[in-house]
Order: structure tokens, then sequence, then C-alpha cells
């Protein structure tokens, strides 16, 4: 699904399943601390299980284990030994793979969040394996890094730019970056957070909800 990758995979069936979301970005942006957000503001109410990527280590899910967000049980490392979008966008089995066992253990699941290790403006989750993808940016590249575009920031179903605290040390201009991010994407929604600050992502939560009520699950 990148600029150049066609996706030959195909979109699995909706029915009796749990939706999967997909969340990528560089590394550093606030993509596991997003994760953790998410987790513990979805939890208590609903059934989750989350897969991490890294490429030679399995630190994203440490975190996530150590902050206590989830059952530990609910969260799979998958180490992809090759560029994180090879492994959810290319070759997906192993992300896959890591589903099934999720979905065995604890199914039926809500919701399932995989997310990619840091990469780069290009990546794109195939959608044999998320059915919708949150893309995160930080302040901290400037607010140059929305026009730049990239499958990743253009296309993916939600735009999180991060960090918003550190705009003012960094010399980000904020509304610089919601007019460029509107340029490059259209009506695609953007959101602006610093998930330091609210450790529950309310407006991504809000926006979370707002597909899984939308998905057309079938028990």
């Amino acid at each position: 699904m990148g600029a150049h990758h066609a996706d030959h995979h195909h979109s699995p069936d909706a029915r009796g399943r749990a939706l999967r979301l997909g969340i990528g970005g560089p590394v550093g942006s606030g993509k596991t601390a997003l994760v953790a957000a998410l987790c513990r503001a979805l939890g208590p109410t609903l059934s989750l299980g989350v897969v991490t990527n890294d490429i030679y280590t399995t630190e994203d899910a440490d975190f996530l284990r150590k902050a206590g967000v989830l059952e530990e049980e609910r969260i799979i490392a998958v180490e992809t030994g090759c560029c994180p979008h090879t492994a959810i966008r290319d070759d997906i089995a192993a992300n896959l793979d890591a589903v099934d066992v999720l979905e065995h253990r604890h199914g039926p699941l809500d919701l399932v969040i995989v997310e990619s290790g840091g990469d780069n403006l290009t990546a794109t989750f195939s959608r044999g394996l998320a059915d919708r993808q949150i893309f995160v940016l930080d302040v901290s590249g400037g607010d140059k890094v929305p026009r730049k575009g990239g499958p990743g920031v253009t296309t993916a179903d939600l735009l999180v730019i991060n960090k918003t605290d550190l705009a003012p040390m960094v010399g980000a201009d904020l509304g610089v970056m919601a007019r460029d991010a509107k340029a490059v994407r259209g009506e695609r929604p953007v959101l602006f957070t610093a998930v330091r600050q609210d450790p529950t992502a309310v407006d991504v939560t809000a926006w979370v909800r707002a597909q899984l009520q939308a998905w057309p699950r079938i028990s």
C-alpha cells in the first residue's frame, strides 16, 4: 500500500471478529504511548488484544506489560527481523499469526491493536491485516513534516500529531501543521494531542469508539 507497493492481500471477512486497528509512524512519535492510552481508556469495558512489532527486540511489548495497561497474556510481540513496513504491509503472516493466537486465547475480542515498528512516512498497513489505520507524527520533527506527505500521512484513516506540548520548545507552528495536514489529507481527520499529558488520549479514544460502533461485526 505504499507509493509503489500494491496490496495483494484480501481484506478479511469482518463477520464475528474484532476490529483490527493498525498504528504506525516514525520512531519516537509516541505510538506505544498511544497504544497504552487506548488500552487504559478502552480496556475496562472492551476485550482487547495488542500486537507490537520491533525489529530485534520485544521492547514495546515489555513497556506495555510493565505499564500494566492490559493483562500480560493479551500482549504479543513480533520480532520482524526486517524493515518494519515489510511485516505490516508485504509479508503480514507473523502478525496474522499473532492476531490468531490472541483471538484463540481470549476471543471473542472487540479490538486488536497492531503497532508497527518505527518507520518512515511511506509506512502503511495491508488491508489484509488492519481494518483502520492511525499514523502518528510528533512536533519534534518540525512543522514541515505533514506537508512532506507520504502514504502514511496522506492515506491513514486518522492522522495524529503528538507531543503538542513540545511545540514552543522546538519552534513548531501547530497552525501550519494543521493547514498543511488538511492540504495533503483533504477531509480525512487530523487530531492533535499530547499523550503524556492526556493518558487516555480522549479525542483519539472517541474516534476509535466511533469506528467500533460502525464496525459490521456479526456474532
